[in-house]
């Protein structure tokens, strides 16, 4: 277990491909492995510091899949992802997501801010109150922080991206890609992407009380549009390939232009959320979610 006492400075963590962490300006970094109660995150957490408009920001960096790409969507262990993020000072979180478009107007290289999702995964622990001992009800309407989003898209257009805000995102279970079927059933949902990776991180985030954005990098027409050829691995990689300096170069812009975390409704998602009697969670319980309760259950 490292020191996982957070920097005193705004910390934004950044959860989405490894070379995300190789921004310039980016300094004092370190490599942290951490363990959890929910078991180990994808890979080490990368820790730096950078100077934005409004101060220093302190960034965590994670690799979704681990470095190499090594776990698939359905094994990512999401829990101890959120978690350990939470536990080394995470204010908010940031999602780099490839997806594939349900859209005509949303074509590949296209980022887009999504507001919305659809849950069609199966087999993801999806909630840090499961067999702890504690019931939490957190509210789910608005799933994205609309302020943080808003500041990624002025990011994006900053740095001359292509940038659609709003949209629904399904989150199928993979590993593979949709049926035909499938992706014009989703359409006719009214949703605007599809992915493998933002649920249950996305529910996850509100737990942890962390304001949360998707950054969703458009790759194929997902297998819809018949006049595109099928996705495959190859052409998927190669518009990611295309799309990582504008991703990097988004994240290096959004740190002059973080809103305040601590107004995001997020930030207190708990709050009421808790409906176990205090007097029923154990002293044990208390210590192991400390970072996600302490401040509604504190340790006895």
């Amino acid at each position: 277990m490292v020191d996982a006492t957070p920097i005193m400075a705004t910390t934004l963590a950044i959860i989405g491909g490894s070379g995300l962490y190789e921004l310039p300006g980016l300094r004092n970094v370190e490599e942290l492995r951490v363990t959890t109660p929910f078991g180990s995150p994808s890979d080490s957490i990368i820790r730096g510091r950078m100077s934005g408009q409004q101060g220093e920001v302190t960034l965590l960096f994670l690799p979704r899949h681990g470095r190499g790409h090594r776990l698939p969507p359905h094994r990512i262990n999401y829990r101890a992802n959120v978690f350990a993020l939470k536990e080394l000072g995470a204010q908010q979180l940031v999602s780099v997501s490839a997806v594939g478009s349900l859209r005509e107007d949303i074509q590949p290289g296209h980022m887009v801010l999504v507001d919305q999702f659809i849950d069609r995964t199966r087999q993801r622990a999806s909630t840090f109150f499961d067999e702890s001992g504690v019931v939490a009800h957190v509210g789910f309407a608005e799933p994205t922080d609309p302020t943080l989003s808003q500041a990624l898209r002025e990011s994006v257009e900053a740095v001359g991206g292509k940038v659609h805000f709003g949209g629904t995102y399904v989150c199928m279970e993979g590993p593979q890609f949709s049926t035909r079927a499938e992706s014009l059933l989703y359409r006719n949902f009214g949703a605007h992407v599809i992915g493998m990776t933002n649920l249950p991180e996305a529910k996850l985030a509100r737990e942890a009380e962390l304001p949360y954005a998707t950054l969703a990098m458009a790759t194929d027409y997902d297998c819809w549009h018949q006049s595109e050829e099928v996705v495959t691995v190859d052409a998927v990689v190669a518009v990611l390939n295309k799309n990582v300096d504008l991703a990097k170069n988004t994240l290096r812009e959004l740190i002059g232009r973080l809103p305040d975390p601590t107004l995001s409704p997020a930030s207190r998602a708990l709050e009421n959320a808790i409906i176990t009697h205090p007097t029923y969670v154990t002293g044990e319980t208390r210590k192991l979610l400390a970072p996600l309760i302490k401040k509604y259950l504190p340790a006895e």
